[in-house]
């Protein structure tokens, strides 16, 4: 029988190093049962993350999930790349560019697409779109494709590319590989290190000399990526990535007060900037610590359910062929895994976490419905966002 793991170093507590140690041994027996266990855990409730919340992933969502990825990853127009050219041989196609990750109308989306369906496959691995995920993983994380987008990332100019947010789904991607118990999966993982490699390098060199948060609720957010790469790096046991970020939401977040939520949205985020940083913070703090520190930052949270049914509504978008417009679907699925990270972290008798919750499954019923593929604009990329909040995968319990 394998130890408990549960009180050692889990997000949200404060950890020394012998409780890294710890965990980096738990971590290692974990994933030996890994594949049994996350299929029970996403097709039943978990109360050790939200109490009553229901098991949203069904065979139906996943599949319609996992078909719009399909229909993306190697659909490579029309893209919208982010591209220095160095030169005239610069002036090439996304497959030519990036040919593991062309398709889905950008880089960014392409990988979480492909975290999409590793995640997914992982999880239902007899589900009828399977073994087209792997088929499509297969031909996409291959030695050959990897070293073109590591000469890519490794370019005069490329420091910044795909910064912060690109790189931190890409870590994503690779962390989910890497917990796969799966002999194939363990092959693309390795194909893929040495681009995880790169990402993680381009994060490290980075952190260092940012002066500052960036606070706006789109790509270049600071607090969703470090969620992102924080996970990450203790999926791998990247101890140097985690000090390093740590460090940097110790200077950039604890001290931080009275959050403007009421500013938000902006019209065309998909990130909120004020529920990013405390489901950020939460990843870092003891329940108790948590908890007296969101009384500062976010003083307005109610603590009955339903007592003020206005706190906090989801968007509505008024135009799903306007790819910036449409950000607003993603917001509604972003902030409903925020909303359910930030009850997670709080103390079980908090009075918050009741009307959290049930915002967060406002906001969840309004992202989902918007998950249809009708028009590319969102089609190419909301379902990473559905697949990430009903897997909840910002929960390192699995």
């Amino acid at each position: 029988m394998m130890a408990s793991t549960s009180n050692v170093c889990r997000p949200g507590h404060l950890c020394s190093a012998n409780d890294m140690a710890k965990r980096r041994v738990g971590l290692a027996l974990r994933r030996h049962i890994a594949t049994i266990g996350l299929f029970l855990l996403v097709m039943m409730p978990k109360p050790g993350l939200l109490a009553g919340s229901a098991p949203t992933l069904d065979a139906d969502r996943a599949g319609r999930f996992a078909r719009l990825a399909l229909d993306c990853v190697e659909r490579e127009y029309p893209n919208k790349i982010s591209h220095l050219l160095n030169r005239d041989a610069d002036a090439r196609p996304p497959h030519e560019l990036t040919p593991a990750f062309f398709g889905c109308f950008d880089w960014h989306s392409s990988v979480h697409g492909h975290w999409l369906l590793a995640r997914l496959a992982r999880l239902v691995p007899d589900a009828a779109f399977t073994a087209d995920a792997r088929q499509a993983l297969a031909r996409s994380l291959t030695p050959q494709n990897v070293a073109a987008e590591v000469t890519y990332l490794s370019a005069e100019g490329r420091a910044t590319f795909e910064r912060p947010y690109g790189l931190a789904w890409l870590l994503q991607l690779a962390a989910e590989l890497r917990e796969w118990n799966d002999v194939e999966a363990q092959r693309w993982y390795t194909a893929l290190v040495p681009l995880e490699r790169v990402a993680a390098k381009h994060v490290k060199d980075w952190l260092p000399n940012l002066s500052h948060p960036i606070r706006v609720g789109e790509h270049s957010q600071t607090a969703f990526a470090f969620g992102l790469v924080l996970d990450w790096a203790r999926v791998v046991d990247d101890v140097e990535m985690e000090r390093l970020l740590r460090s940097r939401i110790s200077d950039y977040y604890l001290s931080d007060r009275a959050c403007p939520l009421g500013y938000e949205p902006s019209g065309q985020d998909f990130l909120s900037p004020c529920l990013a940083e405390a489901d950020l913070v939460r990843r870092v703090l003891a329940p108790e610590a948590f908890a007296s520190w969101l009384d500062h930052f976010l003083a307005d949270i109610p603590r009955r359910s339903s007592s003020d049914s206005t706190w906090l509504t989801p968007v509505v978008v008024t135009d799903p062929t306007d790819g910036k417009l449409a950000h607003l679907d993603g917001l509604n699925l972003s902030r409903a895994w925020m909303l359910e990270g930030i009850a997670a972290g709080l103390p079980s008798d908090d009075l918050r976490r009741g009307p959290l919750e049930e915002s967060a499954r406002n906001h969840r019923n309004a992202g989902l419905a918007s998950v249809t593929g009708v028009h590319y604009e969102g089609g190419h990329w909301l379902a990473s966002f559905a697949t990430y909040l009903v897997t909840q995968r910002g929960h390192s319990s699995y």
